[in-house]
């Protein structure tokens, strides 16, 4: 736990990993991390959950209590099709399965709701496809122009979902804003005590394929017009079960509504009766031959320089019974903290999820994401999970994906926190009933012109499903999956819309109904991440397994089908990264209009080339106390500044102390702006200091004369490297030893004489890592000194920041 934060904050359903101090249980921390071979498997990160009395499983315990709750609410017309006195039969549960814990504190049962959204995919004419292309090969058609979403505003009256009114929002964030004149401000009259919003908030779930409107490119394979991109319902009561203290309260405006819920609200500990489910047949919507294909194509992807790790998956599709039996049967045999069902009635459509996984909290000014990068399956004995455990901690691949995704979400913060006060404050093995997950979780401070809105806006959809970079691995798994992901890899949250508190989760392990003639059919979505490391053969299996739970649970498979053991609920805690905390005294973090509208002070200029870690080494700047100005160096905007004049003027405008050439994906040559920088730092034409990182790096030695070629030792993404050095340039001051982390496919060689000169190299390859001009101020590192792993890299920057300018 972070202890710059004294005051414990308590959260239902959803609780963040700041408020697991509330119980001394939950502070146990390792006192350091030792090698495999000095510890027993049974001794290793011990489970943090405290031990319990034999009885009932506390998932299923949790589980059990929530299912009676609603089979008691139904029985007395209080929610489902015979509550339409007090609204529609629609359903919202967000449910924290598995033993109490930091993660799994509280569950919402939402009273009958009365007033809802839905948005949907807009035309063909309005939203064009894009024209076919192939990112892997470093084809992007990137926009800035997009239509409005239309949120259809629908209120529950005389039996019937009725339009009240249709908003028109650019992006999420615009959505949420529109929707607080719809909702009241009056604190609920029948109140609560726990940490839900005290007033009508909304709650339900986004699409995957709003990505439409959270990155800037336009799919080749959109959804089909007029599906489901979302379905929000306004929460005006409910029952909330907190299961720290086995308690639970009702809350609401209506009271007729909360005196019926209080009278029959009650459990006496038997279990709810739930349904087997029926066997049905299940399709794929990609062979093995065909995923193993995709995986190959992602490596080869990576190889050329395009995408560093890319998230693929496919589909089972099958008839169900009903959705909510599914979910009931999730919940016993695969509890989960982020849970959550939601069902509209008249449109036919269902969502059943066991999610592990959180997006995005917001509390206050403070915000958290929990992602999940790197599994292993649970284990038959306590042994045997442990050393899976062991493997997975150990694992080169597992770990450089899980470092390479905390990059990814501490630069998505970055868009609306404080500079310098992301942090990585807790590092755990969470393992559930089938799998082991190393999770992270990422916390930081909301800047006060910030919103819970603006921040889900800045994450959606989430790094741990999509990959790095962003935007291209957007574009890449639209070109390999061929299909709209629709709500798999969307999520399911709440959000107060007038203060932005908000919880969401991921949409992994989650099932997708739709009701047609009368018989419900579903979708299971299922994949991984992918990166050089990856076997195609494995990567299959790791999707089987991941999505045997759901399939089982639909009645597609029987269990004994699966050879995946079960395993008991734990969370082991590991050491997580240090990195120092910046003083007081940061900078700002600035667009370019932003710049040329304040006040005129020199800044550092950087040029982000659309990567995922371009924030990353602003924030860095920022904490120096120096300001930067953000430039878009890859986008239709960035082509003006192609012109001399124009790219003279804004630099005259700017006046920058400082120029960093950003990494990203590609080649240099895909990076026009930043070639033609490279090209006028070399001509001496440019007075202040100039740092190429990776991709700038190399447009440096590019313009320099070198060859960048593919490395002949293979991709290295997410691995910290020793690097040995001269002690010149960014490294002058610094000792032998210094560890940094690669994320490269290509390299600048050695092939004569050239202006720049080789001052670091990796210590295994001898691969150039350093290169800096003899008497300009111009300077080149392949690695990225802002990463998690870069143990040394805030000393590089803080060098080259301390570099006088000539101007």
């Amino acid at each position: 736990m972070n202890e710059r934060w004294p005051v414990v904050r308590k959260w239902s359903w959803w609780a963040p990993a700041w408020a697991y101090a509330e119980s001394t249980a939950w502070t146990v921390k390792p006192s350091g991390i030792r090698t495999c071979s000095q510890r027993h498997a049974n001794d290793s990160w011990p489970n943090i959950l405290p031990r319990r009395a034999r009885g009932p499983s506390w998932g299923h315990t949790m589980s059990e209590h929530v299912m009676a709750l609603v089979e008691q609410l139904e029985a007395n017309q209080l929610v489902g099709e015979g509550a339409f006195r007090f609204g529609a039969p629609d359903r919202v549960l967000l449910v924290s399965g598995g033993p109490p814990s930091h993660l799994a504190k509280h569950s919402l049962i939402a009273a009958p709701p009365s007033k809802r959204v839905v948005i949907r995919q807009p035309s063909r004419s309005t939203m064009v496809c894009a024209e076919p292309h192939e990112p892997l090969n470093g084809e992007i058609h990137l926009t800035q122009e997009r239509p409005l979403l239309e949120a259809e505003v629908e209120e529950w009256k005389h039996g019937s979902w009725y339009h009240s009114v249709t908003l028109r929002a650019r992006d999420l964030e615009d959505v949420f804003a529109k929707l607080s004149g719809e909702t009241s401000h009056e604190p609920f009259n029948h109140p609560h005590t726990t940490s839900l919003p005290k007033r009508a908030f909304w709650s339900g779930a986004l699409a995957y394929d709003l990505v439409q409107w959270t990155q800037p490119l336009r799919l080749q394979h959109p959804p089909a017009e007029g599906a489901l991109l979302a379905v929000l319902w306004q929460v005006n009561g409910g029952v909330v079960i907190d299961h720290h203290h086995d308690s639970v309260e009702v809350f609401g405006h209506s009271e007729a509504w909360c005196r019926g819920a209080e009278a029959c609200i009650s459990w006496n500990g038997e279990a709810v009766s739930v349904p087997s489910a029926q066997p049905h047949r299940e399709a794929v919507t990609h062979t093995d031959e065909t995923h193993e294909g995709n995986v190959e194509a992602v490596r080869q992807g990576i190889i050329n320089g395009q995408v560093y790790q890319v998230n693929i998956g496919k589909h089972w599709q099958g008839e169900i019974d009903h959705p909510y039996a599914v979910y009931q049967r999730l919940l016993r045999s695969n509890p989960a903290p982020f849970s959550a069902y939601t069902e509209a009635h008249d449109l036919g459509f269902a969502l059943a999820s066991s999610s592990p996984e959180s997006l995005l909290m917001c509390d206050g000014d403070m915000l958290q994401t929990s992602p999940i990068k790197g599994t292993c399956p649970q284990g038959s004995t306590a042994d045997e999970a442990a050393r899976y455990r062991e493997t997975m901690i150990g694992d080169e691949k597992e770990r450089a994906e899980h470092r390479m995704l905390v990059d990814l979400m501490r630069n998505d913060l970055t868009q609306v926190a404080v500079p310098g006060t992301i942090s990585v404050d807790r590092f755990d093995v969470e393992a559930y009933a089938n799998v082991q997950h190393l999770v992270s979780h990422i916390t930081a401070q909301l800047r006060p012109d910030e919103s819970g809105a603006s921040a889900l806006q800045a994450v959606f959809p989430g790094g741990s499903i999509t990959g790095c970079p962003r935007t291209m691995v957007c574009a890449v798994i639209d070109q390999l999956e061929e299909m709209p992901r629709s709500f798999w890899t969307g999520s399911i949250g709440y959000i107060d819309v007038h203060a932005g508190q908000s919880a969401w989760n991921i949409l992994i392990r989650t099932l997708e109904a739709h009701r047609q003639a009368g018989r419900w059919n579903a979708s299971v979505g299922a994949g991984g991440g992918i990166t050089i490391a990856s076997q195609p053969k494995n990567e299959v299996e790791e999707a089987a397994w991941k999505g045997a739970a759901l399939r089982v649970a639909a009645g597609w498979m029987k269990e004994e089908q699966t050879s995946l053991p079960t395993g008991d609920l734990a969370i082991h805690p590991l050491q997580p990264p240090l990195r120092n905390h910046a003083s007081s005294n940061t900078g700002r973090i600035q667009t370019l209009d932003e710049a040329l509208l304040g006040e005129e002070k020199p800044s550092v200029l950087f040029i982000d080339n659309l990567d995922s870690f371009s924030l990353n080494i602003a924030d860095a700047i920022a904490q120096t106390g120096r300001d930067v100005v953000v430039l878009e160096g890859r986008s239709p905007l960035s082509e003006q500044w192609l012109d001399p004049v124009a790219l003279h003027d804004v630099l005259d405008q700017l006046r920058p102390s400082h120029l960093i050439l950003g990494p990203g994906p590609g080649r240099p040559q895909d990076a026009l702006l930043t070639m033609a920088l490279a090209h006028l730092a070399l001509d001496g034409q440019l007075t202040m200091p100039v740092l190429g990182v990776c991709l700038g790096h190399q447009a440096l030695a590019l313009a320099d004369g070198r060859n960048v070629v593919s490395s002949p030792f293979g991709p290295v993404h997410g691995v910290p490297v020793e690097v040995d050095h001269d002690g010149t340039g960014v490294f002058i001051g610094q000792g032998q030893g210094l560890k940094f982390t690669r994320y490269n496919s290509l390299v600048a060689i050695e092939d004569g004489e050239h202006q720049l000169v080789v001052n670091a190299t990796e210590a295994t390859s001898g691969l150039i890592m350093g290169l800096r001009h003899p008497t300009l101020p111009l300077h080149g590192v392949q690695f990225h000194p802002e990463s998690i792993g870069s143990r040394d890299g805030e000393h590089v920057i803080a060098q080259f920041l301390d570099i006088q300018s000539d101007g």
